[in-house]
């Protein structure tokens, strides 16, 4: 058989294949019909119905990757699913998600690669304003920034959880690569500022002290809104994501600028329902101490007996006195695990204050 015929039949077995495919999904979307139809039938019969179950889906993308033998990816191929279940959820009931805008925020591609891009998206100007949508009831879930891989926590989120009575339901980490980004009429000889968000002017600090030593760095709210000024500056440059260049029509004159290659940030999907377990999970909690000498070895004492994994511990001013403070930490497991659960107990006996903010899956993407 010559070549030109095995590519020929080589089209004709994908071409056939691509209407199993096609006629597969459109048999699973009509299942998340028929799911619709009962969930909506029990809300009718004053029954509690929740269409959007984060451990369901956290649950089939790990199945589907210890499933995966290639070649494609166990990433990619949880991608594709994410995508199929994100459209088939939609014709249950659209996600309304809000996250820190404007577009074209690595907030925007978190809360897309969590959610799928058949969700509702909302961009808002401030963190703050994300948690006010969702205690308000606006929006089903939102999308925050908690910590990069290179500057720590972000600060406004933790204190933001301290105003709001907010469960935290899911998290995602996003790769981040930022490009210095300029517009069609931007001269790039004689550039004088850059703009971008602060945290990312942090994660390219060395990297612009080595190409742009002496040109203004402006920190903005975020990094879409510096991709948006720089379209109508010709002396001005940003430093943004793939996204806000694509979005706003900029153009890359230095790629994957950041000083760390393995920059990531961090995202917490906050919203207003409890997550049963799925046995990968991680709990989220604040603790108030009193001060006292000893007071963080009492707190950690209890994770270290019952041989708990701690992940993340960050302090925070109290905004209940002066030269008080409050603990926000991550650990691996879920509250209603017998271990957790003890371990907050014993904590509890002690601490002034003590509030569990979530248990929910640990990142699948």
């Amino acid at each position: 058989m010559s070549d030109v015929d095995r590519l020929k039949a080589l089209r004709v077995r994908i071409d056939s294949l691509d209407e199993k495919i096609l006629e597969l999904i459109s048999e699973r979307a009509r299942c998340a019909q028929d799911v619709a139809r009962v969930k909506t039938a029990a809300l009718a019969e004053g029954e509690e119905a929740v269409f959007y179950r984060p451990e369901r889906e956290a649950w089939v993308l790990k199945h589907i990757m210890e499933l995966n033998k290639g070649p494609l990816d166990n990433e990619e191929m949880a991608r594709l699913f994410r995508e199929i279940m994100s459209s088939c959820l939609a014709l249950e009931q659209p996600l309304r998600v809000a996250y820190l805008g404007p577009e074209g925020t690595f907030s925007q591609a978190a809360a897309l690669k969590h959610f799928g891009q058949a969700v509702i998206s909302k961009p808002m100007a401030a963190i703050d304003e994300v948690f006010r949508e969702v205690v308000a009831g606006a929006v089903n879930f939102g999308v925050v920034p908690v910590e990069n891989s290179t500057e720590g926590a972000v600060n406004h989120t933790l204190d933001s959880f301290l105003e709001h009575d907010i469960v935290i339901c899911g998290e995602v980490e996003l790769r981040i690569h930022h490009h210095l980004l300029v517009g069609e009429t931007t001269k790039t000889d004689r550039i004088t500022r850059i703009y971008s968000h602060a945290q990312s002017l942090a994660q390219c600090r060395k990297w612009l002290d080595a190409h742009y030593p002496n040109v203004e760095r402006v920190a903005v709210s975020s990094n879409a809104d510096a991709a948006k000024r720089v379209k109508s500056e010709w002396n001005s440059a940003a430093i943004a994501g793939d996204m806000a260049a694509q979005l706003y029509g900029l153009s890359k004159i230095a790629e994957k600028i950041e000083d760390r290659p393995d920059n990531s940030t961090r995202f917490l999907i906050i919203g207003s329902q409890e997550v049963p377990p799925t046995g990968d999970d991680k709990t989220s909690i604040i603790v108030s101490m009193r001060n006292k000498p000893g007071a963080l070895h009492e707190l950690l004492m209890p994770f270290h007996s019952n041989g708990i994994d701690l992940t993340r511990i960050e302090t925070r001013p109290s905004r209940s006195g002066k030269w008080t403070y409050v603990f926000f930490i991550d650990c691996i497991g879920h509250h209603q695990d017998p271990l957790i659960k003890d371990v907050l107990e014993k904590i509890g006996r002690e601490a002034v204050a003590l509030k569990v903010l979530g248990s929910y899956p640990k990142a699948v993407l």
